[in-house]
């Protein structure tokens, strides 16, 4: 029989000074970003070089949200993610990079205006949620897929407001949303309507108007409404 192992009291001041610790990456998050609305988020993976199409289509798209006012936010390290602050850097808005610690790939690219670091995944994924107005989904790995799964969760109960989550490039991107229907849906996880939660699309220019698009019919700013659901995010 399993039997919980008591806690150590030469721990707990180790543990209330990790929990202090979550606490200052939190409020350095909330402080650095608090100026940056309206950003859009845009992940992907760390590891397509330069001369990739999907490093140069995250370029292109960032410059154009950049031009047309939206600050861009990436996880701050190579690959999609340099792409996207490169295209941020060379625009008009500023280009962020939420950075994390990690043992490998991992390191601070050099086109960030504003730039904060994380120990922890999850206070760092509350800054790349709390502050979108839109995500851009490139072609990634787990981690990508990680914030993907995010995104589409927080939405679909409710727990933050529905902003466009745009899925680019329809070629790496169709066996996972087929198997959304033939799996998922077809078992009734989800609901029909959960795929209408998302867009997949090929072309920077896409991405910029179908994010108008959206916000033709809602307001950039939050409503009083949505402003207490993103307090509990």
């Amino acid at each position: 029989m399993f039997k919980s192992r008591p806690i150590n009291e030469k721990d707990l001041p180790r543990e209330s000074w990790r929990v202090l610790q979550i606490m200052a990456e939190f409020v350095e998050g909330f402080e650095q970003l608090s100026n940056i609305s309206p950003s859009v988020s845009i992940f992907g993976s760390a590891r397509f070089p330069a001369n990739s199409p999907y490093y140069q289509l995250a370029e292109n798209i960032a410059r154009l949200l950049s031009d047309a006012g939206f600050s861009v936010v990436s996880g701050g390290g190579p690959g999609i993610m340099e792409a996207a602050n490169k295209g941020a850097f060379a625009g008009t808005s500023p280009s962020v990079g939420v950075n994390i610690r990690l043992p490998y790939e991992q390191m601070a690219n050099p086109y960030q205006d504003i730039s904060v670091e994380f120990r922890h995944f999850f206070a760092r994924k509350v800054m790349f949620v709390r502050h979108a107005f839109a995500y851009v989904v490139m072609p990634g790995g787990f981690g990508t897929l990680d914030e993907l799964a995010e995104i589409l969760t927080l939405v679909q109960t409710g727990k933050t407001r529905k902003i466009p989550i745009l899925l680019v490039g329809s070629d790496f991107w169709a066996g996972l949303c087929d198997w959304f229907k033939t799996a998922m849906l077809a078992e009734r996880t989800i609901s029909p309507e959960d795929l209408a939660l998302f867009k997949i699309v090929d072309h920077a220019q896409e991405v910029v108007d179908y994010i108008f698009k959206h916000y033709e019919h809602a307001s950039f700013e939050p409503s009083m409404e949505e402003q207490e659901i993103l307090r509990y995010l």
